[in-house]
């Protein structure tokens, strides 16, 4: 069973990446997935280290964003890939079957992609304009997300956990879960108010 709730780490330098997630932990995050956009190869395995260590001592699962080889490298829990990055297959082959593999999707066509992928969860979105992202997909909206899900439910198909994803706000959390979305990948407003994580898994509790 994943955590509904991801934090997607934020901060331009590695000390505000770890601030941030330290906060995060400190505050009940027990999934973090490690972005860090600014950082080179040789410094994200550094700050990887760092996070796994951290992660490690509060019992909370790493992902790292993009970079399988240093997923594996500090023996990460799993890895987070983008429609441009390596392919599920190639990343199951690197870091072995037991570990999480998710993807991400912009629209109903992607996800029917990471079904066929089996990738072990799908991170959809964006629920709305986000400047977390640079080249932000197209906005789903609400109506995005319903169609989606009822799309696969009427067409019986089996599919891992959705979590939503893209500018999403704690009043946001009731209406996704009723729709069919299994959890929510959280990066501003955690970075900004970690406090309300523990509200957050409140809300997403009444789901299993």
């Amino acid at each position: 069973m994943f955590s509904k709730i991801q934090y997607i780490s934020q901060g331009n330098t590695a000390l505000e990446q770890e601030t941030n997630i330290r906060n995060a932990l400190r505050a009940g995050a027990d999934w973090i997935q490690l972005r860090w956009k600014e950082g080179n190869e040789d410094q994200l395995l550094t700050l990887a280290i760092c996070i796994k260590q951290l992660c490690f001592q509060y019992g909370a699962k790493l992902i790292i964003n993009d970079h399988v080889h240093i997923a594996k490298a500090v023996d990460a829990a799993g890895v987070h890939l983008g429609l441009t990055d390596s392919s599920i297959l190639e990343a199951r082959l690197l870091l072995g079957s037991k570990k999480i593999i998710g993807g991400t999707a912009n629209n109903l066509s992607d996800v029917q992609q990471r079904i066929a992928e089996n990738c072990d969860y799908i991170g959809l979105g964006p629920l709305r304009f986000t400047s977390t992202k640079e080249k932000l997909s197209p906005i789903l909206g609400f109506t995005g997300y319903q169609e989606i899900i009822q799309n696969l439910r009427t067409e019986g198909t089996d599919y891992p956990p959705i979590f939503a994803i893209g500018g999403i706000l704690l009043e946001d959390i009731t209406l996704l879960q009723e729709m069919g979305i299994y959890g929510v990948a959280l990066s501003g407003l955690i970075t900004k108010q970690p406090q309300l994580i523990q509200e957050l898994k409140n809300k997403l509790e009444w789901i299993l």
